[in-house]
């Protein structure tokens, strides 16, 4: 019995040590000065351009469908820490008519059986201007809470499966391997950045 409360001690300390880590880092910008903001910036800018050069290129269907979208929301690596209790934090851009409209933070914390690190990329499409509008007006905007979304699943072709589009907002979880089709994002939050 000592044993096993002594485990469960431990993995609830090194839960809190992660979160707290993590907390850590989930700053709402930067602001130390324009030149780390402007470098920060140009990270962010670079890491987007790439994450969809890849989506483009792996996932069939995917130019098409981000096209017809009115902005789309870019965290090219997310990253998620758990043991029993997880979080995920990671920084992105929002690209409106192919330009860089502003910077955000992604994060969400999660509690059940779970282990372990991985990466992935989260973009947001906006397919009505309403939704953009709403999203850019709030102050902070979350999944669930303000907004339904529909997360895109590959078709049995390989490509985009566009009847999964049901909500204002969609969403395509990339991972190294192509789409995450049984990602969970309820509960995700999403500020601006002041960079």
């Amino acid at each position: 019995m000592n044993r096993r409360n002594f485990a469960l001690k431990a993995a609830a300390a090194m839960a809190a040590a992660g979160l707290t880590l993590t907390g850590c880092t989930m700053t709402a910008g930067g602001g130390k000065s324009p030149e780390t903001d402007a470098s920060k910036r140009q990270a962010i800018d670079a890491s987007v351009d790439g994450t969809m050069s890849r989506l483009f290129s792996t996932v069939g269907g995917s130019h098409e469908l981000v096209s017809k979208a009115e902005g789309v929301l870019v965290f090219p690596s997310v990253k998620k820490a758990a043991f029993i209790a997880g979080a995920e934090y990671g920084e992105g851009a929002l690209r409106v008519g192919g330009e860089t409209a502003g910077y955000y933070s992604t994060s969400s914390g999660s509690f059940g059986f779970q282990a372990g690190v991985q990466s992935t990329a989260i973009i947001f499409l906006f397919m009505t201007k309403d939704a953009l509008d709403s999203f850019r007006n709030s102050a902070g905007w979350s999944v669930g809470g303000n907004v339904a979304v529909s997360i895109i699943k590959v078709g049995a072709n390989g490509s985009i499966d566009t009847t999964s589009v049901s909500s204002q907002v969609a969403v395509i979880v990339l991972t190294n391997t192509g789409l995450m089709a049984d990602a969970s994002l309820a509960g995700t939050k999403v500020t601006r950045l002041n960079l």
